[in-house]
């Protein structure tokens, strides 16, 4: 039997034929043709790869040597940049500042009013010491000085009279200068001021409470009263 060849499109098909039982070499040469142009691709293919890879490393040597280069005897090379979110320390808590304190009024029930210290009286719509109240004082700036452990606190009073719209405000500048005016006294005499305290009442605590010149005059005062240091 034969094999013949019959062309079908562009490939060949064998038919088998009784009269010829071998294949003739140039009949199967289409074949071989096919098998030399796949294994030639292959060895193309690899061939290119082959380049680039060697391209690849070619490049990168030169990077690598100067990174050699450029590190200190005995250090490894330089690792990569790691990027990364810094974590704040954390700051201490500050305490808000305490508002500030507003002066009070001396703790008057500290003080009590003793015989020794006696009041001295003023004129009205006056702060000036009178004749006989300077000796008053004098004599209660030597208590003083004989008892230094004691502290003084000076209060001044006036009494409900008044001509203007503003006269409890009058009255309470009035008071203090009164106070005022018994404590400069006292410091020329030898007390030493650090003693001394001052405070002002203005209308608010009479001494007497009726509408005659006799109460008025009573409540034109100034005030001693002492606590130990």
């Amino acid at each position: 039997m034969k094999f013949r060849p019959r062309p079908v499109g562009n490939e060949w098909i064998w038919q088998l034929r009784e009269d010829d039982s071998t294949l003739s070499p140039r009949l199967r040469a289409p074949s071989s043709r096919r098998c030399a142009a796949r294994c030639f691709s292959s060895v193309r293919v690899i061939a290119i790869a082959a380049l680039a890879s060697c391209l690849i490393l070619t490049g990168c040597r030169p990077a690598l040597a100067q990174a050699r280069a450029n590190a200190p005897a005995g250090g490894a090379l330089p690792r990569p940049p790691v990027l990364a979110q810094a974590h704040s320390a954390p700051t201490a808590q500050i305490a808000p500042a305490p508002p500030d304190q507003p002066i009070g009024l001396p703790r008057v029930r500290d003080y009590e009013p003793i015989p020794e210290l006696r009041d001295i009286y003023f004129d009205f719509g006056t702060a000036v010491i009178r004749p006989g109240d300077g000796k008053i004082l004098d004599a209660n700036a030597a208590w003083l000085r004989a008892n230094p452990g004691q502290l003084v606190l000076i209060e001044g009073h006036c009494d409900n009279r008044g001509v203007t719209s503003r006269k409890n405000e009058f009255n309470m500048d009035l008071g203090e200068r009164r106070a005022q005016a018994a404590m400069n006294h006292l410091i020329a005499q030898g007390v030493h001021p650090s003693r001394i305290t001052i405070l002002s009442y203005g209308e608010e605590r009479p001494q007497c409470t009726e509408e005659s010149e006799r109460c008025w005059s009573q409540n034109r005062r100034s005030r001693f009263l002492v606590k130990p240091r």
